[in-house]
């Protein structure tokens, strides 16, 4: 199975933006400061998963 880069970089953006989200909903307000904070860990997960290449797959050798 192969993962695109574009997907593992949508999944990460998720993931960081709920998280963000959650942790803000504590006291069941998001503020501004917070609102901004999930964006930019948006934006990072983004880019950080996107720059990272994926693992080479392993040559195949001859079959014993």
């Amino acid at each position: 199975m192969k993962v695109s880069k574009y997907a593992k970089a949508g999944v990460a953006a998720v993931v960081a933006g709920a998280g963000s989200l959650s942790t803000a909903l504590a006291d069941d307000t998001i503020t501004a400061a917070e609102g901004w904070a999930a964006g930019v860990a948006v934006l990072l997960a983004l880019g950080f998963t996107w720059v990272v290449p994926n693992k080479p797959a392993a040559p195949k050798g001859p079959e014993a």
